[in-house]
This record gives C-alpha cells, sequence and structure tokens, in this order.
C-alpha cells in the first residue's frame, strides 16, 4: 500500500521533473540534458527512502557529517552522493570514498588535497570550481577574476581531479533578477574560458539554481540544479 507521504514525494518529484522540462524547452534545450540533484539536508531518512523509490537517485548533502550519516543509514539503496557545500580540507579524507561529485571546490588547496587523496585510492575524483559571482561575504567560492585560464592550466595538472564545470548560489537577496544576473554570469565565465581551456580540464557542467529559481537557472544554462524543499516539503 502506498503510503500519504510517498504520494506527496511521487507528485513533488512529477512537478519538479515537468518545470525543468518546460524550462528546457524554453532554452531550446533537451529535458534529458538536465540533472536533477535532491538536496537532502532537511529531509528525514524516510521521506528520502521515498524519493529514491520514485526514480530519483542523485542526492546531495551540504555538510560533510551530515553526508557521512545519511549515506551509512542509506547504504543499502542504489543512490550516489554529491557534496553541495563547503568541504574543509580535513575532512576530505572521510569524504571522498562517499561521493560521486564535489561541486564545491573553492581552492587550489582544496584542489590539491582531494587529488592526492584519489591518488592514494586509485581513483579520479569529479569536481566543480565554486564561484562566488554574487560576491557575497558570507559565501564560498573564487572571485570570478581568480578564475582564469592559469588557474585552469594548475587544475589541470592535477592527474586524479577531473574538473567537469562550475558552480554557483545565486544573491541572497534581489530575487529572481538577482538570480538570472548571476546565472549568466557564471556561464558567460564558462564561455570566456572555453576556447582556450586546457584539455584536461572540462567545463561542460553548470551547477546552478535550487527550488525557488531553477526554472531561472535552467533557462540561463544550467546543467545540474541542487534542489530540495520543492521536492520534500507538503503543498
Amino acid at each position: 500500500m502506498v503510503s500519504d507521504l510517498q504520494k506527496r514525494i511521487r507528485q513533488n518529484l512529477a512537478e519538479v521533473r515537468e518545470r525543468m522540462a518546460q524550462a528546457a524547452r524554453r532554452s531550446g534545450r533537451s529535458p534529458e540534458s538536465i540533472q536533477l540533484v535532491a538536496v537532502t539536508k532537511f529531509a528525514e531518512e524516510e521521506a528520502i527512502r521515498a524519493l529514491v523509490e520514485a526514480g530519483c537517485t542523485i542526492l546531495g548533502e551540504s555538510r560533510p557529517q551530515q553526508l557521512w550519516e545519511k549515506a551509512a543509514a542509506l547504504a543499502d539503496l542504489p543512490v550516489r552522493w554529491h557534496l553541495i557545500g563547503h568541504l574543509q580540507r580535513n575532512k576530505a579524507k572521510r569524504t571522498l570514498p562517499l561521493v560521486d561529485m564535489i561541486h564545491s571546490v573553492d581552492s587550489l588547496e582544496l584542489a590539491g588535497t582531494l587529488n592526492r587523496l584519489a591518488e592514494g585510492s586509485g581513483r579520479r575524483v569529479r569536481v566543480l570550481l565554486e564561484v562566488n559571482v554574487s560576491g557575497e561575504a558570507a559565501k564560498h567560492g573564487f572571485a570570478p577574476a581568480e578564475v582564469v585560464v592559469p588557474l585552469l592550466l594548475d587544475l589541470g595538472r592535477l592527474s586524479h581531479l577531473e574538473v567537469c564545470g562550475l558552480m554557483c548560489m545565486a544573491s541572497l537577496e534581489g530575487g529572481l533578477d538577482a538570480a538570472r544576473r548571476d546565472f549568466a554570469a557564471l556561464r558567460e565565465l564558462r564561455d570566456r574560458l572555453w576556447a582556450d581551456c586546457p584539455e584536461t580540464v572540462r567545463l561542460d557542467e553548470l551547477s546552478m539554481g535550487m527550488s525557488g529559481d531553477f526554472e531561472v537557472a535552467i533557462e540561463e544554462g544550467a546543467t545540474m540544479v541542487r534542489i530540495g524543499s520543492a521536492l520534500f516539503e507538503e503543498r
């Protein structure tokens, strides 16, 4: 018997996927080109299990400690974890074996630590570079002016790091107009770098957009959206 929670999660997921598809079509892209990362930060285990059962298997966590706990509790599920929040280097060793991608590389030092740990475990780790396009002091990330070809060349020399693209968070204030400017700025930064990008670095992915602004993010070029409350909350 399907529970009320399962019904709600299935309905929410279907609605989010449809909104993603409509935004993709408005931007002239295939809905299949956009990846949904379900943010489990405030979700209970039962709700996460219902979401995975409904077909959403890429899960994102903001805090390493929460990721450790949830990965252990949900180890029986066929999921892939993404770390989408700030990662301190002293938490990298425990985090790395659990994740399929890290969205929040914000320094060469962190990149070097991840490369060394990945080399020690015989794997390559997929990462995105976090860019603070809004310039807000509370946010982590490279300043846009720091994300230049010399940085990409340095990253490209890290043989166990697979740089796949860029990530940002929209401004806390200013609504959808400000969010659209931030998302457009990240896409334009990626486009400027593409021509001179070293062969060992790919900038195919743009991780941007959350529950309140993911449609705008898709219209501005997002390939990954990070959605939590729209999937889990009652409406």
